[in-house]
């Protein structure tokens, strides 16, 4: 059985909480991801995604140099541990209605995984994925995630 720890991405990227949106974005873009964890105090408290800026700052045209990751992050922070399977993995995913999950073991970050991770490494996962996808009223997001590795 495939775990977390098979498919995670071990380098993640983080950013605190008091800092502004455009040095976070900055960030972002300087090592081409779509997702930073977000730490307070050195405790991870939410995730700031592509999403999350494009929702809570462009579209309500906040100034990115007075708007902070910690106002628009999104939290609480889901997680998931290593040895965790990837159907644990998956239907976390779905029943929080998120692609991104941060692995932490022994209250440490340890790496990210995905929904396009979990697709992609197994073909049997597509099917379990399009079964969650029936239960939990599949986000229309996640639909393109299905079609690209299915088709």
């Amino acid at each position: 059985m495939w775990k977390v720890k098979d498919v995670m991405v071990t380098n993640v990227v983080t950013v605190d909480a008091g800092v502004n949106l455009r040095k976070a974005v900055e960030r972002m873009n300087t090592h081409e991801i779509g997702c930073l964890v977000v730490l307070e105090k050195g405790s991870f408290v939410g995730m700031l995604t592509e999403r999350d800026v494009l929702k809570r700052v462009v579209v309500k045209a906040r100034n990115p140099d007075e708007t902070l990751v910690g106002d628009v992050m999104s939290k609480p922070l889901v997680v998931v541990e290593p040895e965790a399977s990837l159907e644990e993995a998956a239907k976390l995913m779905f029943e929080r209605r998120i692609k991104k999950l941060p692995v932490v073991k022994n209250k440490k970050l340890v790496g990210l995984v995905t929904m396009t991770d979990i697709a992609r490494i197994h073909p049997q996962m597509i099917e379990y994925i399009k079964s969650l996808a029936t239960k939990y009223d599949l986000p229309k997001r996640m639909e393109k995630v299905i079609h690209y590795y299915v088709v």
